[in-house]
């Protein structure tokens, strides 16, 4: 079944000539089914893209998905059309009486800054403090999942010597997990990070489970059952030409940058990079959607107070 996106949102068109099932909100309510309510926190410079890129994952199940955008309510984008986040956009406070089956918060450009330097980490904190009595089930992003981590649990981020930038071998830590149904044993992910969450830190936490690590990068998806959350650190989402993209912007800036490691044949930035993460991020995003279909209540009103499990 469709994800359900605005007829004039870009990535209508561009889910759609992917192949991927698209279906306007009119077309949806004829449908005598209740679709997985879920919103995108949006805190990326380049919004259509995270846009694309997480539509594009959740949007690929036999679901359908109804899909909402959320913006913070004062911090103003300055990479994106102020008509685009005006007609697709919802401030939080605009939304902090309903509730979701499930809420992505994304990265964002601000690693460098202690969390409670970011000008909107007071309303973030509101945001995250929310999702326990309105959302069935979160999904932190990169600088999002470390947030998250640090809010509910303390975890700090630390500060690498060098970016930790390229696609890396990681490991399956929990096969049994719903989560990883499907996972090989090792794959690749893209990273993209000058932070890192420390192992030993996230054992010492309660209730975390890692379930995807890295000898070279470390923990990379950690689950928080008592939060109904997931945290990830890196960047299943990212397009073929992601890092590259990052990769020339800093070239061109005269910003200090190596190659992105594995990610080039060859490690020649001169060819095309191939895609080595698509199919298992396609898993990663459907076992959550799936998860979330699985347990949330049919009564939406009852999201976050009950779970509906249908392993009984």
């Amino acid at each position: 079944m469709p994800i359900t996106l605005p007829r004039t949102l870009p990535a209508f068109d561009v889910l759609s000539k992917e192949g991927v099932m698209v279906m306007t909100p009119d077309r949806a309510a004829h449908q005598d089914i209740r679709p997985i309510r879920i919103a995108l926190l949006n805190l990326m410079p380049k919004k259509i893209q995270t846009e694309n890129q997480f539509a594009r994952l959740i949007g690929a199940t036999p679901l359908q998905i109804d899909f909402r955008l959320i913006r913070m309510s004062e911090h103003q984008t300055r990479n994106t059309a102020s008509e685009h986040m005006a007609e697709f956009y919802r401030p939080f406070q605009e939304v902090k009486d309903e509730k979701f089956d499930g809420l992505i918060i994304t990265g964002a450009p601000i690693e460098h800054l202690p969390f409670e330097e970011v000008t909107y980490w007071d309303e973030l904190r509101e945001i995250m403090d929310w999702t326990q009595t309105n959302v069935h089930s979160t999904f932190g992003v990169c600088w999002g999942g470390m947030a998250m981590i640090h809010h509910f649990h303390g975890i700090k981020k630390h500060m690498l010597d060098h970016k930790a930038f390229g696609c890396f071998r990681h490991r399956s830590l929990t096969p049994a997990s719903p989560y990883l149904r499907g996972f090989s044993d090792d794959f690749i992910i893209p990273v993209s990070r000058w932070t890192e969450m420390k192992q030993a830190e996230i054992d010492a936490a309660p209730g975390l489970r890692t379930l995807l690590g890295s000898d070279e990068v470390g923990p990379c998806l950690v689950e928080d059952p008592a939060h109904r959350a997931l945290y990830i650190f890196n960047h299943f989402e990212y397009d073929s030409d992601t890092l590259k993209q990052e990769y020339d912007r800093d070239v061109a800036n005269g910003t200090p940058i190596n190659v992105p490691m594995n990610y080039y044949p060859d490690d020649d930035p001169s060819r095309a990079p191939l895609n080595r993460w698509r199919s298992h991020a396609h898993l990663l995003y459907g076992n959550w959607v799936s998860e979330i279909y699985l347990t949330t209540p049919f009564d939406m009103d009852r999201i976050g107070q009950e779970s509906t499990d249908w392993r009984g």
